[in-house]
């Protein structure tokens, strides 16, 4: 599986009223043959402003002294910062940790972190906690449009995901991706290394905000090779209007909760963040040509209680109808899924219905190995 294709193409997608079927219908389409698509920017509630300020929070975090970073070292509650191969998110094929650096947020209350943050980010903190909050605004209208595409209650996801009435994993996360000419990057191999392993996601539904100019993220297709993702898709970014997109769409992944949560029909599609091609083939004499990789994510969880169960939908019924039957002829399913189906929804094989928050630690502790 190191074979790499050509560019995937997604759809980019309007979700400026959660409440249309056919916005419903068309999400539900994506989810279930990709796992992951762009959202139309200019549908959402963020500015390019408020976009562009998160990125300069970001940097100006990842460029201050390591001293002030490790004073708010991650912790088993998942928030905090984590320093160059502190990650490894594909274990059984990585021999470094991943190439990235990255400062996890957890909920806020008030506008306030219930964390300790930096001297880079403390005073900011309200600002940051609006930007995490028009993130979870954006992912409620997500959950709801899939809801609508499913056929089931409208508010069946988004009362799972309200933090009001119960603390959930959710987490705002600034990511920092070297490029090859970084010092930090001296002990790269190409056949071995990558910025951040092979993985599915752990939640629900995954936001990545990205920068022209700098790609990197892969996605697993059935036949096994890798097909980057474009940070703009392509053609380009002009709308038929003739208008650019305030900041390039906005990224979205199905996470492997929604995987659980329909029996294998929303697809937790494998991803991977690699140095790009033309990054490891350039000289490193070639100076300016190379670049780091910022990004922004916000991983949507429900409530740590929430059990992962089959949702009521006969679009899920209907599927795991058919899937059953392919299983017993052998025929082959999937798109680069990395969730599967764990039993009926999220049954953990002893009679025992799984939660979201044992399903977050027990990927949590594979990647950090925090029990160890």
């Amino acid at each position: 599986m190191t074979d790499v294709g050509p560019p995937i193409e997604l759809p980019v997608l309007d979700i400026s009223n959660p409440l249309d079927p056919a916005a419903g219908k068309a999400l539900l389409d994506a989810a279930t043959k990709y796992g992951f698509l762009y959202v139309d920017s200019r549908g959402t509630d963020f500015t390019a402003a408020e976009v562009d300020r998160a990125f300069e929070l970001s940097k100006t975090f990842f460029a201050s002294p390591v001293e002030e970073k490790a004073a708010c070292r991650i912790e088993s509650n998942n928030r905090g910062w984590s320093g160059m191969h502190t990650e490894t998110l594909d274990p059984e094929h990585q021999r470094t940790g991943d190439f990235k650096e990255a400062f996890n947020f957890g909920e806020f209350a008030n506008s306030q972190a219930q964390q300790p943050l930096p001297p880079s980010l403390h005073p900011h903190e309200s600002e940051i906690a609006h930007f995490s909050s028009l993130c979870n605004k954006t992912c409620t209208r997500i959950l709801t449009l899939l809801a609508l595409g499913l056929d089931i209650p409208k508010d069946f996801f988004t009362t799972r995901h309200d933090p009001t009435t119960g603390p959930t994993g959710s987490i705002l996360r600034y990511l920092y991706y070297p490029s090859l000419t970084s010092p930090t990057t001296t002990t790269y191999n190409h056949t071995l290394d990558v910025r951040a392993g092979a993985h599915s996601d752990y939640g629900s539904i995954t936001l990545l905000f990205q920068r022209p100019g700098q790609p990197g993220l892969e996605i697993l297709t059935p036949s096994g090779d890798w097909a980057p993702v474009p940070v703009i898709p392509s053609p380009n970014v002009s709308t038929s209007q003739g208008e650019t997109y305030p900041f390039p769409p906005i990224l979205v992944n199905i996470g492997d909760l929604l995987s659980y949560w329909t029996s294998g029909l929303l697809k937790s599609t494998v991803h991977r963040v690699v140095f790009p091609m033309a990054e490891q083939q350039q000289q490193e004499s070639e100076e300016g040509s190379a670049q780091d990789r910022y990004s922004i994510v916000y991983f949507c969880h429900p409530m740590d209680r929430t059990e992962l169960v089959p949702v009521p939908s006969k679009v899920v019924g209907e599927f795991r109808e058919r899937m059953k039957r392919e299983a017993r002829e052998g025929r082959r399913v999937g798109f680069g899924g990395g969730a599967g189906v764990l039993g009926e929804g999220g049954d953990n094989g002893d009679g025992r219905v799984l939660t979201a928050h044992e399903h977050l630690m027990a990927r949590l502790d594979a990647t950090y190995g925090f029990r160890k």
